[in-house]
């Protein structure tokens, strides 16, 4: 749980982190910007408190069910970050490019009407989309996992302090590790971490009886047992099972087909937009 929830807070924060630092970047070189600084912590901080408003609301709501509600509620959690976490990485993949521009664009113009709560609701926006999406991603983690509560606090803990560090690193020109390769390897790692809640929500609906259950197809148990710390690890990030049965695998061949697929039409579509532009 330690694992999951480091990764999901930590390029979640570098995201919000991201926004913020064009934003104020933004502000600090421009004659009229100075004075629109509270505006925008402001809203930094309103989305961070509608961010954790979330969470409490989840939880509440999740407490509040009976026992067989909470199996329910927690299947849906579960599969619902998965989706969010996939339609995350497209919607980076097409527009993560356009991001600093796009921002850019609307800070001068709420700064040329005066509009400075505008810069405050931008503000707010983005860090509560980063920060809702951690909430989700999270829950359904905590949901797919039986992680402790130290375990997610010292995640949350670790991954912000790690994020501010390659947040800093990134900012020195790309020395160490590019925007590009950052984004690439985080996306990939996202999309194993999608396949590890799939894999366990269709865990949850076999239980149901929503989906039939199947025989184990092979055991590697030898090799990296998924009961074991470092297999455990690896399964609550990939998806790997040591003994899959017939449901998991055909939900990776489903998932990373899909995945392919999605990868092949959006690569076509932004090739296309990029020839219509020239």
């Amino acid at each position: 749980m330690f694992a999951q929830t480091f990764f999901i807070v930590w390029r979640e924060s570098i995201e919000a982190l991201l926004v913020v630092g064009v934003l104020h970047a933004w502000l600090m070189h421009h004659p009229a910007g100075r004075g629109a600084m509270r505006y925008l912590w402001g809203g930094v901080l309103a989305g961070l408190g509608g961010a954790i408003a979330l969470s409490f609301v989840l939880m509440r709501f999740g407490a509040m069910l009976p026992p067989e509600g909470q199996d329910y509620f927690q299947a849906g959690l579960i599969l619902i970050a998965a989706l969010l976490i996939v339609q995350m990485v497209f919607w980076m993949r097409r527009h993560g490019r356009a991001i600093k521009q796009r921002l850019e664009e609307q800070l001068a113009d709420h700064l040329r009407n005066g509009r400075l709560w505008g810069i405050f609701f931008l503000a707010q926006i983005a860090v509560m989309r980063e920060g809702a999406e951690a909430v989700i991603f999270l829950q359904g983690s905590i949901a797919a996992s039986q992680g402790t509560g130290s375990d997610i606090a010292a995640g949350i803990v670790v991954a912000l302090a790690a994020a501010g560090f390659a947040y800093i690193i990134l900012q020195l020109g790309g020395r160490y590790l590019s925007w590009r390769v950052f984004f690439f390897l985080t996306e990939l790692m996202l999309l194993f971490l999608a396949c590890a809640l799939f894999v366990t929500g269709t865990g949850y609906l076999v239980s149901f009886g929503l989906l039939p259950y199947l025989d184990p197809l092979w055991d590697t148990s030898l090799l990296l047992n998924d009961m074991s710390r470092v297999g455990g690890v690896i399964a609550n990030l990939t998806g790997y099972r040591a003994v899959p049965d017939g449901v998991t695998v055909s939900t990776w061949i489903l998932y990373w087909s899909a995945i392919a697929i999605g990868y092949r039409v959006q690569t076509r579509r932004i090739h296309d937009l990029q020839k219509e532009v020239a």
